[in-house]
Protein backbone atom coordinates (compact mmCIF):
# COMPACT_ATOMS: atom_id res chain seq x y z
CA UNK A 1 0.00 0.00 0.00
CA UNK A 2 1.16 3.81 -1.12
CA UNK A 3 1.03 6.22 1.85
CA UNK A 4 -0.12 9.87 0.67
CA UNK A 5 2.21 12.14 1.03
CA UNK A 6 1.64 14.69 3.96
CA UNK A 7 2.73 18.52 3.48
CA UNK A 8 1.84 21.63 4.89
CA UNK A 9 1.83 24.70 2.83
CA UNK A 10 -1.64 25.78 1.29
CA UNK A 11 -1.06 24.61 -2.33
CA UNK A 12 0.76 21.42 -0.52
CA UNK A 13 -2.35 21.21 1.18
CA UNK A 14 -3.88 20.61 -2.45
CA UNK A 15 -1.44 17.82 -3.26
CA UNK A 16 -2.55 15.23 -1.49
CA UNK A 17 -0.45 12.39 -3.38
CA UNK A 18 3.26 12.90 -5.45
CA UNK A 19 5.21 10.40 -7.30
CA UNK A 20 7.78 10.81 -10.24
CA UNK A 21 4.88 9.70 -12.37
CA UNK A 22 1.60 11.06 -11.04
CA UNK A 23 0.31 14.15 -8.67
CA UNK A 24 -3.23 13.80 -7.09
CA UNK A 25 -4.65 17.42 -6.09
CA UNK A 26 -7.82 18.17 -4.06
CA UNK A 27 -9.37 20.60 -6.31
CA UNK A 28 -11.00 23.72 -5.09
CA UNK A 29 -14.71 24.03 -6.97
CA UNK A 30 -13.58 27.55 -8.33
CA UNK A 31 -10.87 25.89 -10.28
CA UNK A 32 -11.17 24.75 -13.75
CA UNK A 33 -9.23 21.26 -14.75
CA UNK A 34 -8.29 22.29 -18.15
CA UNK A 35 -8.52 25.18 -20.29
CA UNK A 36 -12.32 26.51 -21.30
CA UNK A 37 -13.49 29.86 -23.07
CA UNK A 38 -13.65 31.63 -20.15
CA UNK A 39 -9.53 32.02 -20.70
CA UNK A 40 -9.34 31.70 -16.85
CA UNK A 41 -5.96 30.06 -15.91
CA UNK A 42 -6.83 26.03 -15.37
CA UNK A 43 -5.62 23.96 -12.72
CA UNK A 44 -2.80 22.16 -15.06
CA UNK A 45 -1.09 25.32 -15.79
CA UNK A 46 -1.09 26.28 -12.22
CA UNK A 47 0.55 22.77 -11.60
CA UNK A 48 2.74 23.43 -14.28
CA UNK A 49 3.96 26.67 -12.80
CA UNK A 50 3.90 25.18 -9.50
CA UNK A 51 6.76 22.25 -9.33
CA UNK A 52 8.94 24.57 -12.16
CA UNK A 53 9.19 26.78 -9.43
CA UNK A 54 9.58 24.57 -6.71
CA UNK A 55 11.94 21.92 -8.25
CA UNK A 56 13.97 25.05 -10.14
CA UNK A 57 13.45 22.99 -13.90
CA UNK A 58 14.94 25.16 -16.77
CA UNK A 59 11.90 23.98 -19.35
CA UNK A 60 9.18 22.48 -20.12
CA UNK A 61 6.68 20.78 -17.62
CA UNK A 62 4.72 18.24 -18.20
CA UNK A 63 1.46 17.92 -16.52
CA UNK A 64 -1.40 14.99 -18.55
CA UNK A 65 -4.87 16.06 -17.64
CA UNK A 66 -6.63 12.15 -17.21
CA UNK A 67 -9.77 13.17 -16.15
CA UNK A 68 -11.92 16.28 -14.93
CA UNK A 69 -14.34 17.75 -12.55
CA UNK A 70 -17.37 20.07 -13.09
CA UNK A 71 -15.89 23.68 -12.20
CA UNK A 72 -18.46 23.87 -9.05
CA UNK A 73 -17.57 20.64 -8.13
CA UNK A 74 -14.37 19.90 -5.49
CA UNK A 75 -12.56 17.25 -4.73
CA UNK A 76 -9.82 14.62 -6.09
CA UNK A 77 -8.03 14.95 -9.30
CA UNK A 78 -5.01 12.89 -11.12
CA UNK A 79 -2.80 14.08 -13.34
CA UNK A 80 0.03 12.58 -15.01
CA UNK A 81 3.29 14.37 -14.51
CA UNK A 82 5.10 11.89 -17.46
CA UNK A 83 3.94 10.97 -21.03
CA UNK A 84 3.91 7.88 -19.86
CA UNK A 85 1.82 7.85 -17.00
CA UNK A 86 -0.66 9.35 -19.13
CA UNK A 87 -1.48 6.70 -21.54
CA UNK A 88 -1.39 4.06 -18.80
CA UNK A 89 -3.68 6.14 -16.94
CA UNK A 90 -6.07 6.38 -19.84
CA UNK A 91 -6.23 2.96 -20.48
CA UNK A 92 -7.34 2.59 -16.76
CA UNK A 93 -10.46 5.01 -16.88
CA UNK A 94 -10.87 2.71 -20.13
CA UNK A 95 -10.84 -0.26 -18.82
CA UNK A 96 -12.98 1.28 -16.01
CA UNK A 97 -10.47 0.59 -13.10
CA UNK A 98 -10.21 3.78 -10.85
CA UNK A 99 -12.99 3.38 -8.32
CA UNK A 100 -14.74 6.65 -7.61
CA UNK A 101 -16.92 7.80 -4.41
CA UNK A 102 -18.48 11.03 -3.90
CA UNK A 103 -19.75 13.13 -1.27
CA UNK A 104 -23.12 15.21 -2.27
CA UNK A 105 -25.19 17.45 0.51
CA UNK A 106 -28.77 17.40 -0.85
CA UNK A 107 -32.03 18.92 0.86
CA UNK A 108 -34.37 16.80 0.70
CA UNK A 109 -34.56 13.26 1.99
CA UNK A 110 -34.22 10.35 -0.34
CA UNK A 111 -36.92 7.83 0.17
CA UNK A 112 -34.41 5.00 1.08
CA UNK A 113 -31.26 5.03 3.06
CA UNK A 114 -29.07 3.72 0.42
CA UNK A 115 -30.27 2.69 -3.54
CA UNK A 116 -28.72 1.40 -6.59
CA UNK A 117 -29.87 4.13 -9.20
CA UNK A 118 -30.26 3.20 -13.15
CA UNK A 119 -31.06 5.89 -15.43
CA UNK A 120 -30.96 6.77 -18.84
CA UNK A 121 -28.91 10.13 -19.85
CA UNK A 122 -29.36 12.21 -23.04
CA UNK A 123 -27.23 15.49 -22.65
CA UNK A 124 -28.35 18.61 -24.76
CA UNK A 125 -25.87 20.61 -26.20
CA UNK A 126 -27.33 23.84 -25.79
CA UNK A 127 -28.16 23.79 -22.89
CA UNK A 128 -24.96 22.05 -21.10
CA UNK A 129 -27.55 19.66 -19.02
CA UNK A 130 -28.25 15.92 -19.13
CA UNK A 131 -31.63 14.26 -18.56
CA UNK A 132 -32.83 11.16 -16.97
CA UNK A 133 -35.28 9.08 -18.21
CA UNK A 134 -36.50 5.37 -16.41
CA UNK A 135 -35.78 3.74 -19.87
CA UNK A 136 -33.56 3.44 -22.37
CA UNK A 137 -33.71 4.99 -25.97
CA UNK A 138 -31.59 4.87 -28.78
CA UNK A 139 -29.72 8.38 -27.71
CA UNK A 140 -29.64 8.07 -24.24
CA UNK A 141 -26.50 6.39 -22.12
CA UNK A 142 -26.89 3.74 -19.36
CA UNK A 143 -25.74 5.32 -15.99
CA UNK A 144 -25.34 3.88 -12.72
CA UNK A 145 -24.89 5.12 -9.00
CA UNK A 146 -25.40 4.18 -5.82
CA UNK A 147 -25.51 5.96 -2.64
CA UNK A 148 -25.71 5.84 1.27
CA UNK A 149 -27.08 8.38 3.35
CA UNK A 150 -24.04 8.67 5.94
CA UNK A 151 -25.52 11.22 7.74
CA UNK A 152 -28.25 14.43 8.20
CA UNK A 153 -28.43 17.95 10.02
CA UNK A 154 -31.46 19.60 11.00
CA UNK A 155 -31.59 21.20 7.31
CA UNK A 156 -29.34 18.90 5.11
CA UNK A 157 -28.46 15.28 4.40
CA UNK A 158 -25.13 14.00 3.03
CA UNK A 159 -24.70 10.88 0.93
CA UNK A 160 -21.84 9.00 -0.14
CA UNK A 161 -22.17 7.81 -3.81
CA UNK A 162 -20.31 4.85 -5.57
CA UNK A 163 -19.82 6.07 -9.20
CA UNK A 164 -20.25 3.00 -11.60
CA UNK A 165 -20.36 4.72 -14.85
CA UNK A 166 -19.02 8.02 -15.74
CA UNK A 167 -21.49 9.94 -17.58
CA UNK A 168 -21.80 14.10 -18.27
CA UNK A 169 -23.31 15.61 -14.91
CA UNK A 170 -24.21 11.70 -13.94
CA UNK A 171 -24.65 12.07 -10.03
CA UNK A 172 -26.20 15.68 -10.32
CA UNK A 173 -28.94 14.19 -12.63
CA UNK A 174 -29.39 11.48 -10.91
CA UNK A 175 -29.85 12.86 -7.69
CA UNK A 176 -32.21 15.25 -9.48
CA UNK A 177 -34.48 12.92 -10.74
CA UNK A 178 -35.11 11.11 -7.55
CA UNK A 179 -36.19 14.50 -6.20
CA UNK A 180 -32.57 15.18 -4.48
CA UNK A 181 -31.13 17.77 -6.00
CA UNK A 182 -27.43 19.12 -4.75
CA UNK A 183 -27.34 22.07 -2.40
CA UNK A 184 -26.73 25.18 -4.20
CA UNK A 185 -27.19 23.46 -7.49
CA UNK A 186 -29.50 25.69 -9.52
CA UNK A 187 -29.34 24.29 -13.03
CA UNK A 188 -30.33 20.79 -11.73
CA UNK A 189 -33.30 22.16 -9.78
CA UNK A 190 -32.04 23.03 -6.18
CA UNK A 191 -33.90 26.51 -5.09
CA UNK A 192 -31.27 29.07 -4.56
CA UNK A 193 -27.40 28.93 -5.31
CA UNK A 194 -24.68 28.58 -3.17
CA UNK A 195 -22.08 32.65 -2.51
CA UNK A 196 -19.49 31.74 -5.26
CA UNK A 197 -21.05 29.73 -7.66
CA UNK A 198 -20.04 26.20 -6.06
CA UNK A 199 -22.02 22.97 -5.75
CA UNK A 200 -21.98 20.86 -2.73
CA UNK A 201 -20.16 17.54 -4.93
CA UNK A 202 -17.48 17.27 -3.62
CA UNK A 203 -15.01 13.77 -4.97
CA UNK A 204 -13.39 12.69 -1.98
CA UNK A 205 -12.34 9.12 -2.38
CA UNK A 206 -10.19 6.98 -5.41
CA UNK A 207 -8.93 3.33 -5.51
CA UNK A 208 -6.24 2.32 -8.32
CA UNK A 209 -3.39 -0.02 -8.64
CA UNK A 210 -0.76 2.75 -9.87
CA UNK A 211 -0.30 1.55 -13.33
CA UNK A 212 3.70 2.21 -13.02
CA UNK A 213 4.50 1.03 -9.64
CA UNK A 214 1.94 -1.41 -9.83
CA UNK A 215 0.75 -0.83 -6.21
CA UNK A 216 -2.29 -0.22 -4.77
CA UNK A 217 -3.54 3.50 -4.24
CA UNK A 218 -6.24 4.39 -1.69
CA UNK A 219 -6.50 8.47 -1.25
CA UNK A 220 -9.24 10.09 0.48
CA UNK A 221 -9.84 14.13 0.65
CA UNK A 222 -12.64 16.49 2.54
CA UNK A 223 -13.25 19.49 1.24
CA UNK A 224 -11.14 22.50 1.49
CA UNK A 225 -13.63 24.95 2.41
CA UNK A 226 -15.02 27.11 5.33
CA UNK A 227 -18.55 26.40 4.13
CA UNK A 228 -21.00 26.55 7.42
CA UNK A 229 -22.54 22.90 6.10
CA UNK A 230 -19.59 21.31 4.78
CA UNK A 231 -17.86 22.24 7.77
CA UNK A 232 -20.73 20.71 10.07
CA UNK A 233 -20.69 16.75 8.19
CA UNK A 234 -16.41 17.54 7.96
CA UNK A 235 -16.50 16.77 11.69
CA UNK A 236 -17.54 13.06 11.16
CA UNK A 237 -15.88 10.19 10.72
CA UNK A 238 -16.49 9.18 6.76
CA UNK A 239 -15.04 5.79 5.30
Amino acid sequence: MIDKINKASIWDEQIVYEDNHIMIVNKMPSEIVQGDKTGDMPLSEKIKNYIKERDHKPGNVFCGVIHRLDRPVSGLVIFAKTSKALSRFNELFREKTIHKAYLAVVKNLPAKESDHLTHYLIKNEKTNMSKAFDKPNNSALKAELEYQLVASSDNYHLLKIKLLTGRHHQIRCQLAAIGCPIKGDLKYGFGRSNEGGFIHLHSYHLNFVHPIKLEELTVTALPISNDPVWNYFKKLKID
